[in-house]
């Protein structure tokens, strides 16, 4: 049976409490995360509920633990992005201070920001990804050549296309790392995909329609992300309805297998033979007015304060599947 979660129409504000938004952090993600909590603070509010945001970057040491003590509130929404609450460390936090919170547990949070891991673990359950090489230094920029150029290269614990560089040959690959380097101790490697991407949000059990990126830049990068006007978001996605079916199943199948739950994105791309590669999963993605799971909800007739509503309801511990 799915679990069905409330909409903003028959949400209880009495049934949730005092809620801590948590946004902000210390990642280089922290903008797009202050971006995506007003937008967030400002739904909750419109729904009647009792939050507070909680800017962990403003609270040094214990203040955070004091901030965020059970006797102060009943649950979080997690609305960081990227290290320190993306990646299983907030989760964590919060498990010990027994404050229930949304989204993805601390093993799920962890793996899904790890892009290596994840990858591995789909090959071990049977899913498509792209090939791929690590690179941790100098000496293994060879072994990632031979997978052949154009590669596509990003560090293996960032969001928001930060560090990633399309690279056409030997010279191009060494700057790239360098430039990821700065960002991350681990450097993915990938072979270049260069059909058509997709992402598939999640919300509780359910697939949301898809949605085709569109850029003129040479891939989805940060700017094409948040700040460029040349991107289109086609949804309906154009894809017919046996197909994008299937690829719905298969997001929910790489959510699900890398401990995912709650809510998310999934993210992948058609190879040139058309089939499709999982990129990542993001387990607090963007909720920003260029997002893009707002976007699939309304695909559906779910408007962004019944999004907040049902991403809300996934701290509920019936449904949030913490782990």
């Amino acid at each position: 049976m799915k679990t069905r979660l409330p909409t903003a129409l028959d949400l209880d504000p009495t049934r949730y409490g005092r809620v801590a938004l948590i946004l902000g952090g210390h990642s280089a993600e922290r903008p797009i995360s202050l971006k995506s909590g007003a937008a967030v603070l400002a739904a909750l509010q419109r729904l009647g509920i009792e939050v507070t945001p909680i800017d962990p970057a403003e609270l040094a040491g214990g203040r955070l633990f004091e901030a965020l003590s059970p006797a102060r509130f009943e649950r979080a929404f997690l609305i960081l992005h990227g290290r320190g609450g993306e990646d299983g460390q907030m989760q964590g936090a919060l498990e010990t201070l027994g404050l229930p919170y949304t989204g993805s547990g601390v093993i799920g949070s962890a793996l899904a920001m790890d892009k290596s891991r994840s990858k591995q673990l789909w090959r071990g359950a049977g899913l498509p990804t792209a090939e791929f090489a690590l690179i941790l230094d100098q000496a293994d920029l060879a072994p990632a050549a031979e997978l052949g150029f154009p590669l596509m290269i990003k560090p293996a614990h960032e969001g928001s296309s930060l560090g990633m560089a399309r690279v056409d040959n030997r010279d191009e690959l060494l700057h790239a790392w360098r430039e990821a380097a700065k960002l991350d101790a681990v450097v993915l490697a990938e072979r270049w995909l260069s059909g058509a991407e997709y992402t598939c949000a999640i919300l509780g059990d359910q697939a949301l329609p898809l949605i085709r990126l569109e850029t003129p830049h040479s891939f989805y990068d940060f700017d094409a992300k948040y700040q460029a006007d040349s991107t289109s978001y086609l949804c309906p996605c154009g894809l017919s309805e046996t197909i994008e079916a299937e690829y719905q199943a298969l997001c929910l199948r790489a959510f699900q297998a890398v401990g995912a739950s709650g809510w998310g994105r999934v993210d992948f791309m058609l190879d040139r033979h058309g089939k499709p590669c999982l990129l990542e999963v993001n387990t607090i993605p963007g909720m920003t007015d260029h997002s893009l799971v707002p976007m699939a909800a309304r695909a559906v007739g779910i408007d962004f304060d019944s999004l907040c509503a049902r991403i809300l309801a996934t701290s509920l511990r019936e449904t949030a599947g913490h782990g």
